[in-house]
């Protein structure tokens, strides 16, 4: 009984984070452009899918090892674990959007989480050295989100910004998405599949402690989302004298990507600090690195980056089992591993089979020279020529 209902515990609440797939899917269509979306869907449904393949291949074996657990399907434990680093992945895609080439940056996910991601994973969460020194991150602040932004950030440096995203003197200007009742679709999405990335990496839900971690766990995770949305909100209106839907919405996405490096040891109260503090971090994060000449679309560097460092920082106030120095000693390993090799992996693709679209085809958009088609044919132009 015990085997079955864990087993049956991994498959929910990984069927909770593949849903987060349609989160992140949402919430960068959202995000840009119109004549960009029929682009970015496919490359999240795309990413999703070359996920799955290459981690089944070369990512599973190389991270964890195909060992048999005592206490659930080792088939279960592998759902569970390929949609996390799906997520990982998703990250990318928010922050490279609207000028990346569709195929370069499906070949780089094939190699991020057929390689890359496994085997900073098998660092801790494969019981590598890092966990052996005492590294600990309960959900994946770093394993997962600062990765996944790690990563992200070597893409956007070796891209460049968007053409128009700067003034001739160097200021940002902002460039409005296409659709802002997808951004809040897709943070609810996410927020509910966070649900179970955190409540499943429990790993059993079986038993008197289980249960009780659990349904901690679910609270902590909740509340963190809630406060960090509520400290976005007021500061951006104390500080912008406005309220931006992108940083309200990355406020409750930070709050997440906090408390996700240990949901379980802080108590619900203390969980309204945590996630605070995350939706503070993410407007300036934002600001700062938009005016240092970072074109993050989706604020996403700031968000599952930022955010991790901070998450997994807060670990050694209240978990005894961690302490400061192993977790700056982990995020700086797991921060210059994935950077640097997926610097490498940007730079070797950049100077062979190009990254970045042509100007042309920025400028006219994604959806029809990579994809042949309008998310939104009846509201852009041309569409009554295309009828007749």
């Amino acid at each position: 009984m015990e085997y079955s209902l864990n087993t049956l515990y991994f498959l929910v609440m990984g069927t909770l984070v593949m849903w987060m797939a349609t989160g992140f899917t949402m919430l960068e269509a959202g995000s840009i452009r119109s004549k960009n979306v029929t682009e970015i869907l496919i490359k999240n449904v795309a990413l999703y899918s070359v996920a799955s393949i290459s981690f089944l291949l070369a990512g599973y074996g190389l991270m964890y090892g195909w060992n048999p657990p005592d206490d659930h399907a080792l088939w279960s434990d592998f759902f569970f674990q390929v949609v996390f680093v799906a997520t990982a992945m998703s990250i990318v895609s928010g922050a490279v959007a609207e000028r990346k080439k569709l195929w370069t940056f499906l070949l780089f996910a094939t190699i991020f989480t057929a390689l890359i991601y496994p085997i900073q994973g098998a660092w801790s969460w494969g019981g590598g050295w890092l966990s052996q020194r005492g590294f600990y991150d309960f959900a994946g602040s770093g394993i997962v989100h600062m990765a996944g932004a790690s990563a992200a950030l070597a893409g956007v440096l070796l891209l460049g910004p968007r053409i128009g995203k700067y003034d001739k003197n160097g200021l940002p200007k902002p460039i409005h998405g296409s659709n802002a009742a997808q951004v809040a679709l897709g943070t609810l999405i996410l927020w509910m599949g966070w649900f179970g990335f955190n409540g499943g990496s429990q790993l059993a839900i079986s038993g008197f402690e289980n249960a009780n971690a659990v349904a901690k766990i679910f609270v902590n995770t909740n509340t963190a989302a809630a406060s960090g949305l509520i400290s976005a909100l007021v500061l951006s209106k104390l500080w912008l004298g406005r309220v931006p839907l992108n940083a309200v919405c990355n406020g409750a996405l930070a709050g997440l990507v906090v408390i996700t490096a240990d949901p379980l040891t802080p108590s619900p109260y203390v969980s309204i600090i945590y996630g605070g503090l995350g939706g503070l971090i993410i407007p300036l994060s934002m600001s700062y690195l938009e005016k240092w000449g970072i074109d993050d679309p989706v604020g996403a560097i700031s968000v599952h980056g930022v955010a991790g460092v901070l998450g997994l920082m807060l670990v050694p106030i209240l978990n005894t089992d961690a302490t400061f120095t192993e977790q700056a000693i982990g995020t700086a390993t797991i921060f210059a591993f994935v950077f640097s090799s997926s610097y490498v992996i940007w730079f070797a693709l950049k100077n062979t089979i190009g990254i970045r679209i042509g100007r042309e085809e920025e400028l006219g958009g994604q959806d029809m020279w990579e994809t042949g088609s309008k998310a939104y044919p009846e509201f852009m132009l041309g569409h009554e020529e295309d009828e007749k």
